[in-house]
């Protein structure tokens, strides 16, 4: 009987630019918020893989979250998707016996006996309409195995400011929205306003009023006035109390320190 014929890939060639340690801090919270994750054993599938959809032309951001990954890991499978075949064949050198690259986009391409426990999709949705981002985010949840994550999301060309979807499969087999993480290093400074420019596609175009992320970042530039007077102690303490006091207005944050101390606020959605 033949084999199955690939799949067609599912998606548009982006411009594929990168940078080493551009995702670096994505990386790093990955760490902290789901390296359990990372750790899981998955008896049922002979691999249970890291995606990194959209390496881009160099096989730097997957090349470094494996190494970064296996910290807890050591044994975990890593797998650099691109739609275009000339940056698979670039990055194929590099593979070995638990690094692999293929041909593929949002229907990522798995084996028989293979799944998917945490996918990174960077800067792959900015050219694509707001209206196709649901429909991406399914295609790339298909998949997933239980309780895996998707983090999606844009970052500027260094990864000093970015930020993230964070999805969630469902038992039921659905995606669940968990949040939107912002993330940055400083080096930008700090004021909401400048996570703007880099919010993903289903939000960038609703800064808007009566859109729930344009009350959100109103919300939180307010709080950023009423913590100014922390700029004396440094971006970071400032960062912090923002969080804090947007926090005690009523909005679901990740207060720990652990997440705050290293530029992270992640906006947590209840579920449905």
């Amino acid at each position: 009987m033949p084999s199955p014929r690939p799949k067609r890939p599912l998606g548009q060639v982006t411009r594929g630019k990168t940078a080493p340690n551009r995702l670096r801090r994505v990386d790093v919270f990955v760490l902290l918020y789901a390296a359990d994750l990372l750790r899981q054993p998955v008896p049922e599938a002979r691999r249970a893989f890291f995606v990194d959809l959209g390496y881009g032309a160099e096989a730097f951001t997957t090349l470094e979250s494996a190494e970064r990954f296996r910290v807890v890991n050591s044994d975990l499978d890593v797998l650099g998707v691109e739609i275009e075949p000339e940056r698979v064949a670039v990055a194929l050198p590099y593979a070995d016996e638990r690094t692999f690259f293929r041909l593929g986009g949002f229907n990522v391409p798995l084996e028989p006996g293979e799944t998917v426990r945490l996918m990174r999709a960077f800067n792959v949705l900015r050219q694509y309409d707001e209206s196709q981002v649901a429909e991406s985010h399914a295609v790339m949840g298909q998949c997933m195995m239980p309780g895996g994550l998707i983090v999606e999301g844009t970052s500027d060309p260094f990864g000093r400011v970015w930020t993230a979807n964070l999805l969630r499969k469902q038992h039921s087999g659905e995606l669940r929205t968990e949040g939107l993480l912002f993330g940055t290093n400083f080096r930008w400074g700090f004021e909401p306003g400048i996570f703007q420019p880099v919010l993903p596609k289903n939000y960038i175009h609703r800064m808007v009023e009566g859109e729930k992320i344009y009350d959100f970042m109103e919300a939180w530039k307010a709080a950023s006035r009423q913590a100014v007077a922390f700029k004396a102690f440094g971006l970071r303490q400032w960062f912090i109390e923002s969080a804090r006091e947007l926090a005690r207005q009523g909005y679901s944050l990740e207060t720990r320190r652990s997440f705050l101390d290293k530029g992270f606020l992640l906006w947590k959605f209840p579920a449905p």
